[in-house]
């Protein structure tokens, strides 16, 4: 199945009546009123959009100006996950929001801190050979960056079950004791912040 199709079959049921209608309200200039008029679903109104070439899985912006009129957010920031990951994942699956700030802290700290030991930490959080090699392929010549994208692809195959914690335990027994201190440190500060 088309991740990117998969993609807006979600944004479709997703829609309010109300948004829908926002939705063809703002396409009038580009779909003639009579295709508008018989639109039921998102899911005919982005297959109309496909058809005229408006959008495509290269060609996102006019559908991120649309989403954005319709002030959805939550789906804006979906769309941008697909154009970094090339992929969808259901959202059920995503750590939610304030885990997900504390793994952004937290990596920011892995990666500023761990050097060229970073393959015995990736390794511990289970990530394959097979991932960290092609990764290592991509960005051949930085390390920081070789790090940075094997820990988002932790973060993919966990989903939901990535925990900070997971990150903090791993560099305890790679005994990269002093980054899991200013992991925590990071950490604290984000959550005192917050509250």
């Amino acid at each position: 199945m088309d991740p990117f199709l998969s993609l807006l079959h979600s944004f479709s049921s997703s829609l309010l009546e109300p948004e829908l209608a926002s939705l063809k309200f703002l396409c009038r200039e580009k779909i003639g009123k009579r295709k508008l008029e018989s639109v039921q679903s998102g899911v005919e109104l982005f297959g109309i959009l496909l058809e005229q070439q408006l959008i495509a899985k290269d060609r996102l912006d006019f559908l991120e100006g649309l989403l954005r009129d319709i002030k959805r957010e939550d789906l804006i920031s979906q769309l941008k996950q697909f154009v970094e990951d090339g992929e969808v994942t259901d959202p059920a699956d995503q750590p939610d929001v304030h885990e997900r700030r504390l793994q952004k802290a937290a990596i920011e700290v892995i990666c500023e801190n761990v050097g060229k030991n970073w393959r015995m930490l990736v390794r511990k959080l289970g990530v394959s050979e097979v991932k960290m090699e092609r990764i290592i392929a991509a960005y051949p010549c930085d390390l920081r960056e070789q790090l940075f994208q094997s820990l988002r692809e932790w973060q993919k195959w966990k989903g939901k079950d990535a925990k900070v914690t997971d990150l903090i335990k791993a560099l305890r027994g790679c005994h990269m004791n002093l980054v899991a201190d200013k992991v925590e440190e990071a950490i604290l500060l984000l959550n005192t912040g917050a509250s």
